[in-house]
């Protein structure tokens, strides 16, 4: 009965999303805009979250924005949307255009940590068209291993697992992962990790985000410190209708002969470019997910 309902669940999404894979771009990311829009008023309990995950934020001045926060989290919504149309149109072949059209900088930096033959972690949060990065970078650099959760959905699963290994991306799935992760790093491989969502307890370690305590993921820290494989950030914006990736300097480990305080050390410093990112980008971050779950103020 499940595999009927997962079934009829891709269909349907797949009906859905056909209209706005023909369509030209421009006109695509007019709708998006709009879907988005329509979304930030249907879907309240997302809404809320997100409305409160930024005027939280504000209120411990970790994050300074000149409009009004409602504005912030309709644009949010709005771009979120944008980018998923921005997939659907990758997804179904048509999107050459949005590819090709990107501009990536600070290449210097991923080729001075490849080339140390440890291979790469490369890090980055959920921000902007998070999707678009990993299919460009391995386009312009290498491919890479993505750290990702497998959909409940396995039709929806492996449609996007296809997609991902058309433009040269493997996908390690979260269970089990390490085993694969050091493998592909021997390889002189790179290995893809978001790292900016709540993990539980023995996944993480709390460290504040945004001014506030959060558990974050301390998969790259570990495996950094183990193989000493260089860990570099990079993200992605929208720029002049459309998008611009920047690699960022690889960070450097914590010296700290403390283990623990090592990890702590080193995963502060991975997520403090993605907190760098927000500030500078409230309107592209995914503020609606519950990121301060457990941890108490």
């Amino acid at each position: 009965m499940k595999k009927a309902f997962w079934f009829v669940q891709f269909l349907l999404i797949i009906l859905f999303a056909i209209p706005l894979a023909v369509i030209p771009y421009n006109l695509s990311l007019r709708v998006g805009g709009i879907l988005g829009t329509l979304l930030f008023y249907a879907w309240k309990s997302r809404r809320n979250i997100a409305l409160t995950n930024l005027r939280d934020a504000i209120a411990r001045n970790a994050v300074s924005v000149q409009e009004d926060p409602q504005f912030i989290i309709r644009q949010n919504f709005s771009n979120y949307v944008k980018s998923v149309v921005e997939i659907i149109k990758i997804y179904f072949g048509r999107g050459n255009e949005i590819i090709n059209s990107v501009d990536v900088r600070g290449l210097e930096h991923f080729e001075k940590a490849s080339g140390k033959g440890k291979g790469v972690i490369f890090i980055t949060g959920h921000c902007g068209n998070w999707e678009l990065l990993a299919l460009v970078a391995a386009e312009r650099t290498q491919k890479a291993k993505i750290v990702a959760r497998r959909q409940n959905n396995p039709y929806i699963n492996r449609f996007m697992e296809k997609t991902r290994e058309k433009y040269g991306n493997t996908v390690i799935y979260k269970k089990g992962a390490l085993k694969q992760i050091l493998s592909s790093l021997r390889k002189n491989e790179v290995v893809g990790i978001l790292i900016d969502q709540n993990v539980i307890s023995s996944e993480g370690v709390v460290i504040e985000f945004l001014g506030k305590k959060a558990y974050t993921t301390k998969m790259p820290a570990l495996i950094a410190m183990k193989t000493g494989a260089p860990v570099i950030p990079g993200f992605i914006q929208r720029v002049n209708g459309g998008h611009r990736i920047e690699f960022l300097e690889e960070i450097e480990l914590s010296s700290s002969e403390d283990t623990d305080e090592a990890v702590i050390s080193n995963t502060l410093a991975y997520s403090q470019s993605v907190e760098n990112y927000i500030k500078n980008n409230p309107t592209e971050w995914l503020w609606m997910h519950r990121r301060w779950k457990r941890p108490k103020d």
